[in-house]
């Protein structure tokens, strides 16, 4: 069975995060972002959002762990910014309901959702400089950067909380994610 294992950045979906993966069958466990490395045993890291960049802890060193990582929210932000991208303050600081528009239709985690797609996002925060090697491939009215891929590399991010209800598609998002792991 197919492994995925969620960093909890304190983020208050993260539980949700858990739950959605092991409702599409996936073995999963909720581990703190200070575990050591070596001690993360998984097929997938699922970077979950939180408060912080500053309170991510360790979550640098699971970049180099050789398996898929999805960062959602914060975790995109973690991605982005420890890897020479930019992450600065939004325009928009709430949640509130987005659509998406899928840039790239091809994408192996969001290409799927194209043309577009209804979320659930906080912009306090978000990505406005990708990091080398990534494309976006997605936008919205209130952000420039709602996803973004590396699929060399095998980063991908979602600004957007694929995990609540009120996102059309998560539970696709979290499917396309466990292939990705499984291929």
């Amino acid at each position: 069975m197919t492994r995925i294992v969620v960093v909890d950045n304190h983020g208050q979906f993260t539980h949700l995060e858990g739950r959605a993966l092991r409702d599409i069958g996936v073995e999963t466990e909720i581990v703190d972002n200070t575990t050591p490395p070596d001690e993360i045993d998984a097929d997938g890291l699922v970077l979950s959002g939180g408060p912080s960049i500053d309170e991510s802890g360790r979550c640098d060193e699971y970049l180099d762990l050789g398996v898929p990582v999805l960062g959602i929210c914060l975790g995109m932000q973690i991605i982005a910014d420890e890897l020479g991208g930019a992450v600065g303050a939004g325009d928009y600081g709430g949640y509130a309901d987005v659509t998406v528009e899928i840039d790239e239709p091809e994408d192996s985690l969001v290409g799927s959702l194209a043309p577009e797609t209804r979320v659930w996002a906080s912009h306090a925060d978000e990505v406005v400089a990708l990091p080398d090697g990534f494309v976006r491939t997605g936008k919205s009215d209130v952000c420039d950067i709602e996803s973004m891929s590396d699929p060399d590399r095998g980063l991908y991010g979602v600004q957007w909380h694929p995990e609540v209800a009120h996102t059309a598609a998560g539970e696709e998002v979290f499917e396309n994610f466990r292939t990705i792991c499984e291929s």
